[in-house]
């Protein structure tokens, strides 16, 4: 009897991934069955409409890989939205599962729910241990409070809802917008634009020495489906008893302008590249400890200058039709 997972937010970079490595599970053989419903046709911040759904389906697993999402433009132009959405779609989701009874959940945040640490590598239990960067605040509360729901539905009622913390993501299905997106995207989108027209240079935000902790999203899709499908025991004893979220992450970090000089390289552009201190990063520096993740016996395969590779060939494939 196959497997029936629901994949929420299918659409989106994460999400897309995600389905990518589930169907390549089911054409290899192994019986899955994935539920995909786009925002025509379910409406995650309905909290009837999501109920109603998941009692009539009854998934043996969710996947929560849907939310509102977008740059530091748009989360400091936008907080309300942020925070509105992403709290409608973390309760109604996480609530309905329980109250259908889906014996098992998986859901997805960012590592700007973690306070800004700049000396080392931020362990999961520096949740909630400071404050957070300002810009995301709104969108970090959101997603901070669909972990804690998870814990409360673990520590309650005995289920297995688990969330794991993704470094910044990179790859096919991102939005490339040039001043709202992640930064790889909004880079990668300048630097072709740039090469096209052959511009002399290109001005990178705040002076290049933040540093970041990048992963491409297949990755991140891997890491995903092998903690869903861990055994509970194996994983309750890499995380302590009230924690139930891991970090994803690539274990290293890069400045931004090594970032910038590697979509250089692969967008082809060959000018100057410059930078303008006067819009500096709140964070200087974001990298995830991924030991317990490790512990479990998982490592990411995608190196960052084949990842950002396929990504170039991916946004030059699609660059007529390319969310922007």
């Amino acid at each position: 009897m196959a497997t029936r997972y629901f994949l929420a937010g299918h659409r989106g970079m994460t999400g897309s991934a995600i389905l990518r490595a589930l169907e390549a599970r089911r054409a290899a053989g192994e019986p899955i069955e994935v539920l995909t419903r786009g925002r025509d046709q379910l409406d995650l911040t309905d909290a009837a409409a999501v109920r109603r759904f998941l009692a009539a389906e009854r998934p043996d697993g969710v996947i929560l890989a849907a939310g509102h999402v977008g740059g530091q433009h748009a989360n400091a132009t936008y907080p309300a939205d942020f925070i509105r959405q992403n709290l409608a779609i973390g309760l109604n989701v996480i609530s309905a599962a329980h109250e259908a009874d889906v014996p098992r959940l998986l859901q997805i945040g960012p590592g700007c729910i973690y306070p800004a640490d700049p000396h080392g590598r931020i362990r999961e239990d520096a949740l909630l241990s400071g404050p957070l960067a300002p810009v995301n605040e709104p969108f970090a509360i959101a997603k901070i409070a669909a972990i804690k729901l998870c814990e409360s539905y673990n520590r309650q009622h005995g289920r297995d809802y688990r969330s794991i913390v993704a470094c910044c993501l990179y790859g096919p299905c991102d939005f490339f917008r040039p001043d709202s997106s992640h930064v790889i995207p909004s880079l990668m989108r300048r630097f072709h634009e740039a090469a096209r027209l052959g511009a002399p240079s290109v001005t990178i935000r705040g002076d290049g020495t933040p540093r970041r902790d990048v992963l491409h999203v297949d990755d991140l899709a891997a890491a995903a489906l092998f903690l869903l499908t861990l055994p509970e025991v194996s994983y309750r004893a890499t995380t302590r008893p009230t924690l139930s979220h891991l970090n994803v992450g690539s274990g290293t970090d890069v400045s931004a302008l090594e970032l910038a000089q590697m979509i250089a390289r692969a967008t082809g552009f060959r000018g100057r590249i410059l930078t303008d201190p006067t819009r500096s990063e709140d964070v200087p520096r974001r990298l995830l400890d991924t030991g317990r993740l490790t512990a479990l016996g998982w490592r990411p395969r995608i190196g960052l200058a084949a990842g950002l590779e396929d990504t170039y060939r991916w946004f030059r494939d699609h660059v007529d039709s390319v969310r922007v």
